[in-house]
């Protein structure tokens, strides 16, 4: 089950308290103090891990609290330590504090390990407070408490190149048949009801990754239908290609515009990426109907169009050519 949004509560532990104890020793005024300072309270940390696709396991787990500082001890023995709570996440999760909506982490890269709350420091026992005037100080510092917040959890897959269409567009089609990504395929809308990733090999050695985002409709960027739930996954890729059912002709240049307003709706920046238009379905009609293709014009889009067949497998190579092309300008930006 593919889960990208989540609620937790996390909390950092208490630092130990000092301790008030004396020693016992002959000449020495009450023995002497003693008492050792409390042990720090664990951190709450976040690990992101290559390994993990969706928030699935904080749909059952959702506290995390660290381990407080022990209390200080007699011959000046400091408490153990509390032990921290590592929070391991996908690549590409924002935390957010749930009360402000405020970014607290954009965890976007592999192998990153950042401390969200710090433990509370253990308090100093009273051999700490010892002086000159006051040798036997019958006081300790109680720890310092550790921190607390309640977090949203949001999942934005990374991927080079974002699809973007309506439902039954040939989206699901055509990243099967670039990759080896397996998605549900039939022929009704809203068939894909998660994100899919599937990896392009390009040559040899060369790959890049692709998402097939569910179907926008009309008014989704204000809630309808799937795509306000998954339009936040195509924030992070670095090209978008808008896929349009070439047999619905009348409308290919209004359902282009429409798309390209849900998207300038969610996220003006999201709007202003560089994106590669793909009209779909063309074994289904005439080659007269294929030249009155050529003719439509989208707007300011002056780049390629491209004419595909996912079932024929025509266009393809000639689209996947374009998008690594392109992916390199960007990459050297």
């Amino acid at each position: 089950m593919f889960i990208d949004l989540a609620e937790i509560y996390v909390a950092s532990g208490k630092g130990g308290d000092g301790a008030v104890t004396f020693r016992r020793e002959k000449y020495v005024p009450k023995g002497g103090p003693s008492g050792g300072d409390g042990g720090k309270g664990g951190d709450v940390i976040f690990v992101t891990d290559e390994n993990l696709n969706t928030l699935l396991d904080f749909k059952y787990n959702k506290k995390f609290i660290a381990e407080n500082g022990a209390k200080g001890e007699s011959s000046l023995k400091t408490g153990r330590n509390g032990k921290d709570v590592i929070i391991k996440v996908p690549v590409g999760t924002v935390v957010k504090d749930k009360e402000t909506g405020e970014i607290l982490l954009d965890l976007d890269k592999k192998d990153m390990r950042v401390t969200l709350l710090k433990g509370g420091r253990g308090g100093h026992g009273n051999a700490y407070f010892a002086t000159p005037t006051n040798q036997t100080p019958r006081w300790a510092e109680n720890g310092k408490p550790g921190e607390e917040k309640h977090l949203i959890l949001e999942l934005k897959l990374i991927a080079d190149v974002g699809l973007v269409g309506f439902p039954n567009a040939g989206k699901s089609t055509f990243i099967s048949v670039i990759s080896a990504a397996k998605p549900k395929i039939a022929d009704y809308p809203f068939t894909t009801l998660e994100p899919n990733l599937g990896i392009v090999k390009y040559d040899e050695f060369k790959s890049f990754v692709v998402a097939d985002i569910p179907g926008i409709i009309e008014g989704a960027s204000e809630g309808k239908g799937l795509g306000l739930q998954f339009l936040r996954h195509i924030e992070r890729t670095k090209l978008l290609l808008f896929l349009i059912d070439a047999v619905d002709y009348d409308n290919i240049v209004s359902n282009y515009e429409i798309l390209r307003k849900e998207l300038r709706n969610y996220s003006e920046k999201l709007s202003r990426k560089p994106f590669v238009i793909a009209l779909t379905k063309i074994d289904a009609l005439l080659d007269e109907d294929i030249e009155k293709l050529k003719m439509l014009e989208f707007g300011d889009y002056k780049d390629k169009v491209f004419f595909i067949s996912s079932v024929a497998n025509f266009g393809i190579k000639e689209l996947i050519d374009y998008l690594w092309e392109k992916l390199q300008v960007i990459n050297d930006i």
